[in-house]
This record gives C-alpha cells, structure tokens and sequence, in this order.
C-alpha cells in the first residue's frame, strides 16, 4: 500500500474512533498518519528520516522552529495525553491537527 493510501486509512481509523466515542484510538490514528506523512517527506527529499514512533516524531516537529507556529501547536495538541489535559492544551479534533500538520509536510497529497 502507499503511502497515501496509508495516511488515509489512518485519518478513516480516527474518524470512526471519533464516532464511537473512542477518542484515545482517534488520537492514535492522527498521531500515525502524521508520522507516515514525515517518514515520507524525508524519503522525497532523501534526507535522513526522523527516528522513532508517531510521539517522537511529533516532538521533533513541535521544537521545529522552521514550521509555521500553527502547525508546532497542532503538534503540541497532539502531543498532550488525555491525563493531561487540564494542565496542558489538547485537542478535541485530533484529526483537524493532523490535517494542518499534514498539509504542510506533503502540500501535494
């Protein structure tokens, strides 16, 4: 399957999980797609790419003072657990974050 394909499948996770009430998978799902939309961008460009899992990844585009503010507070969002949400900012639409982030590392998907 390629990439496209994956990232949508994982954007279809989390909308379910949303629908179901599941948020903890709908955040798991936005978190996956944006790191096969990173592992992908970094292959294009044949740059190294960022090491470790969706959490990682996610992290290293939060402290990239290169990407737009919007998208580094969607992975901000993102970032924060659910056991942290009343001290840090989360997200209630972990997929709209995904998006943002997405459109800015693979504009032509």
């Amino acid at each position: 399957m390629h990439w496209p394909e994956q990232i949508s499948q994982e954007l279809a996770k989390a909308s379910k999980g949303l629908e179901e009430g599941n948020d903890g998978l709908a955040r798991v799902c936005a978190r996956r797609a944006v790191a096969l939309a990173g592992q992908h961008r970094f292959e294009q460009q044949n740059l190294p790419a960022w090491q470790g899992d969706a959490m990682h990844q996610l992290r290293q585009i939060q402290g990239e003072t290169l990407f737009p503010l919007s998208v580094r507070e969607a992975a901000q969002r993102l970032l924060t657990k659910v056991t942290e949400q009343a001290t840090s900012p989360m997200t209630t639409d972990p997929i709209t974050d995904a998006r943002i982030i997405l459109e800015h590392l693979n504009p032509e998907a």
